[in-house]
């Protein structure tokens, strides 16, 4: 790869981290201006992007990321949760609750892995797949809590199953991704299994990064 293809290939990348913000839509000036990028440049990326079905326009000109980004989605799920899964069994196990990783999309948190204990007699039934708005469980707002620079961990009770507490942790240092490690039972939880929690986003981060 060339210096210049190379250059075109971080600049591409840049718009698209920038569309996939959630800020909504911006016009092409207002990339321009966020990219430190000439307009005709921006128009060129977007031009690329648009027919690659990563980046539309809506009617008003506005710019937002394209419908083939969920095809690379559905891609990476697999591999998150094949990195996730020894983490998570660790976790689980440790401290004796349902562990899972839980990835930001849209507005609602996705649990994309989830392991439950093996020694306990009764744990929270938590299916991968489900999904809850980011403002509702410590899953969710650990990544809310990431978009604010935090990264230690949050304690939730019954927000989104009554009885149920919830001890979560961003997942940081990875900019493609908004992600939480975490633990829910309707037990207690003793004082370690905030810090192996936080002990486990780490972990997973390193075996992403």
């Amino acid at each position: 790869m060339t210096a210049e293809s190379a250059q075109t290939l971080e600049r591409g990348l840049r718009l698209l981290r920038l569309l996939a913000d959630g800020k909504g839509g911006r016009t092409p000036t207002e990339l321009s201006s966020e990219l430190s990028l000439s307009r005709p440049v921006v128009y060129r990326l977007l031009t690329t992007l648009t027919s690659e079905g990563f980046a539309r326009r809506d009617a008003e000109g506005r710019v937002h990321l394209g419908f083939g980004v969920l095809v690379l989605a559905q891609a990476v799920q697999p591999l998150l949760r094949a990195a996730a899964l020894p983490v998570l069994r660790r976790l689980a196990e440790q401290v004796g609750a349902t562990a899972h990783l839980t990835v930001a999309e849209g507005d609602d948190g996705l649990a994309v892995a989830v392991v439950e204990p093996t020694w306990t007699h009764m744990h929270v039934a938590y299916r991968e797949g489900s999904r809850h708005p980011l403002a509702r469980g410590a899953a969710g707002r650990a990544i809310l809590a990431l978009r604010d620079g935090r990264t230690d961990y949050l304690v939730t009770e019954g927000q989104l199953q009554e009885g149920a507490r919830g001890i979560a942790a961003p997942v940081a240092g990875l900019p493609w991704l908004e992600a939480s490690v975490g633990v829910v039972t309707f037990g207690p939880l003793d004082e370690t299994a905030g810090p192996r929690v936080v002990e486990a986003a780490e972990q997973l981060t390193a075996a992403l990064g």
